[in-house]
């Protein structure tokens, strides 16, 4: 019997969360809700792209709570800890790649954890970065290794490709001018859940931290940047950021996630490119073998495909549908993927 899913918000990511669950042979999406007044009323799957699903789109909180389902896949774009309590409470499984990746360092975790008694659920928090490349990747090859002595997880991305105005404009504060963007909480909001996944991985390492470190760096635009998400940046307003989270020991880095971001490769007034591999997501583990990989796939292979269709975004999507069959039969409380077996994927469904 497949498990009854809501999808909670229709953004890129929800959108490709649609298509996954439909696909997937264990899971039924049921409810569908969205924060937009243009959506009410939508069917899901219109609002995916796809054929009509027959779920139509709702805005009352009080209908999602009291539909019969089994998981919501909670992917709006600003979360809020009210809603997942309330879900949680409801005896909805919440799996997001909005945060509460790990126990450890969550805001207020004994009230999401009473919620998750008290409705018999899980809260599991996964999604690619912070994820699946800041906690998967480099735990599995540090199990071919002996003493590691550093983690490092990086992503290399054109931010021309990912359509979201408001994200990159007024979150990620892209066409800004420095000033704004080096006081802007960006760091400080996403370091939340990049602390989260070093703290998973040291601990899981059994490597003891002394302190957390968040570097954020800049460069200028020299010339107009034409970018589709936000218009023309203009020159010196900022056109790539650098964020680097770092897990202390001794004073220095033992674990590090990075995120470049970048409007293309020229018209800055720093020397930073994608280098000779692209765009990509690097894991390097030091230890006893040194090891590393590169992975490739999760960026568009343009920007006009990544404008319809984000590779990135369907990763994210599809490693928190992937997780709700296991978070579905997990004990109650604060679920990650240290809890959990080794998630996978399923076989396209013309070869089922």
């Amino acid at each position: 019997m497949a498990y009854k899913v809501i999808q909670w918000a229709t953004g890129g990511i929800g959108r490709a969360a649609i298509e996954g669950v439909l696909t997937h042979p264990s899971l039924e999406l049921v409810g569908c809700w969205v924060h937009s007044e243009a959506k009410l009323g939508k069917d899901a799957g219109i609002l995916a792209g796809i054929a009509p699903l027959g779920v139509l789109a709702t805005n009352s909180q009080e209908e999602i709570l009291a539909m019969d389902a089994d998981c919501v896949l909670y992917a709006p774009a600003f979360p809020n800890e009210d809603e997942v309590v309330a879900l949680l409470e409801s005896g909805k499984h919440v799996v997001t790649p909005t945060g509460w990746f790990y126990k450890a360092r969550v805001k207020h975790a004994e009230r999401l954890e009473d919620a998750c008694q008290q409705g018999s659920a899980v809260l599991h928090g996964t999604g690619i970065h912070p994820g699946g490349f800041t906690e998967r990747m480099p735990l599995q090859l540090t199990a071919l290794q002996g003493s590691t002595r550093y983690v490092r997880s990086e992503e290399f991305s054109d931010i021309r490709s990912y359509d979201a105005p408001d994200i990159v404009g007024e979150m990620m504060l892209f066409g800004k001018t420095e000033e704004a963007a080096k006081q802007s909480p960006m760091g400080a909001f996403l370091a939340a859940g990049f602390y989260q996944s070093i703290q998973m991985v040291a601990d899981a390492l059994q490597l003891p931290l002394d302190d957390f470190n968040t570097v954020h760096e800049v460069a200028l635009a020299t010339a107009p940047i034409e970018s589709t998400p936000i218009g023309t940046i203009e020159p010196g307003c900022v056109a790539a950021q650098r964020f680097v989270w770092q897990g202390l020991r001794g004073g220095e880095p033992v674990i590090e996630a990075i995120v470049n971001w970048l409007m293309g490769e020229s018209g800055y007034d720093a020397p930073w490119g994608f280098g000779a591999q692209g765009q990509r997501y690097e894991v390097e583990v030091l230890g006893d073998p040194d090891l590393s990989a590169v992975y490739h796939g999760t960026h568009p292979s343009s920007i006009e495909a990544g404008l319809k269709r984000n590779n990135g975004i369907v990763a994210t999507a599809m490693h928190c549908v992937n997780s709700i069959p296991y978070v579905c039969t997990a004990s109650p409380g604060l679920c990650s993927y240290l809890d959990l077996p080794l998630v996978a994927g399923h076989a396209a469904p013309a070869l089922r």
